[in-house]
């Protein structure tokens, strides 16, 4: 697989359902997550739940684009409480795989499942148009420092330390 994708917006959020908070850059912490967001301090919604692949999770601009091309509905990246929006990167194909984001390796473990709780925290109905393409739910496999702009691409696991 080859691409070089791009990363266009950082965001957390301190608490479950707390506003999300956009960063130029921020810090991941391998096998935690995004440092001051809700899931590396397990204070999510869903922490009670937690998943080791939770520990990051990207979603693609084209879907936000294609969101509301064909259905109408506008959903800003401070909207779809996701951490990292990406541009030219291929998610639903890094399941199973290693992908770079800057100087971190993260590793894609299960496509995101949209929730009827993010309908009612952006009052838009995108449960159903999200099936499928909500993203991406990561492990950081090596941590460190990510800025937007940042590109994106695949990582092959033989080059990774052990």
């Amino acid at each position: 697989m080859t691409f070089r994708g791009e990363l266009l917006h950082i965001h957390r959020a301190a608490a479950g359902a707390a506003a999300m908070e956009e960063l130029p850059e921020a810090s991941l912490t391998a096998g935690v997550g995004l440092d001051g967001d809700r899931y590396a301090s397990r204070s999510g919604t869903f922490s009670a739940r937690h998943h080791v692949d939770r520990q990051v999770t990207p979603i693609e601009a084209e879907t936000l684009a294609a969101l509301a091309r064909d259905r109408g509905i506008e959903l800003r990246p401070d909207e779809h409480r996701r951490n990292l929006t990406t541009v030219g990167v291929p998610l639903g194909h890094l399941v199973g795989a290693y992908f770079r984001v800057g100087g971190c390796v993260l590793y894609g473990g299960r496509l995101n499942v949209p929730c009827k709780h993010l309908e009612g925290l952006v009052g838009k109905a995108v449960m159903r148009p999200l099936l499928n393409r909500s993203g991406l739910n990561a492990r950081i496999v090596v941590g460190g420092t990510i800025r937007t702009g940042d590109a994106i691409e695949p990582v092959d696991r033989a080059t990774l330390p052990s």
